[in-house]
């Protein structure tokens, strides 16, 4: 008799939602391309307002080692929010099971839901006792990773060099130890 494998497929579909200026749509980026390293299908989707930095911006990003049938996504298998505008919108989109990370920095009204894993990274905190502000996006990132581990941290860090204009390279080492950092930051409320 033949012992039937159990069919896993790897399938992550996440929204990055915060201000244009915090590195939300870069977040992506250095996902999306970390994932085409590994060798998933990965689809990139930004959204933002006309005014850019300071305006509403979010980024879905969905990694698998099957075919996407669809860059849309309306439940998310975790959410990172990084303002209050949305939180308001997508807590309500992550799937039950799923994870919301977020930034406690102009947070007013935390999330509710007990049917998701929450967690916290003060990243803004963190950016300002690190005297760099540049760094709050791979801080994000790395808090990310460690609760949702989608690729490795070589990738990762392929992923940020291959993402940032030559001349901004001079910033990867400070960026690769935000990554790290970040993991060490997170904070699981529930």
């Amino acid at each position: 008799m033949l012992n039937k494998k159990e069919d896993k497929t790897m399938k992550e579909t996440l929204i990055i939602a915060g201000f244009g200026g915090q590195g939300v749509l870069s977040m992506g980026k250095i996902l999306a391309y970390s994932g085409v390293m590994q060798d998933y299908e990965v689809t990139w989707m930004p959204s933002y307002g006309p005014e850019m930095r300071g305006g509403t911006a979010n980024v879905t990003v969905v990694i698998s080692d099957r075919k996407i049938s669809s860059p849309i996504a309306h439940q998310y298998d975790t959410a990172i929010i990084l303002n209050q505008q949305s939180m308001d919108k997508f807590e309500q989109m992550v799937r039950p099971g799923g994870t919301l990370i977020y930034d406690t920095n102009g947070i007013t009204r935390h999330p509710v839901r007990e049917d998701i894993s929450v967690y916290t990274i003060d990243a803004t905190v963190e950016c300002v006792k690190l005297g760099n502000p540049k760094l709050f996006n791979t801080l994000v990132l790395g808090g990310y990773l460690k609760v949702c581990p989608v690729v490795t941290l070589e990738n990762v860090f392929e992923g940020l060099k291959r993402s940032l204009p030559e001349r901004a390279w001079k910033m990867l080492p400070q960026n690769e130890e935000a990554i790290r950092h970040g993991a060490e930051i997170i904070c699981k409320v529930r």
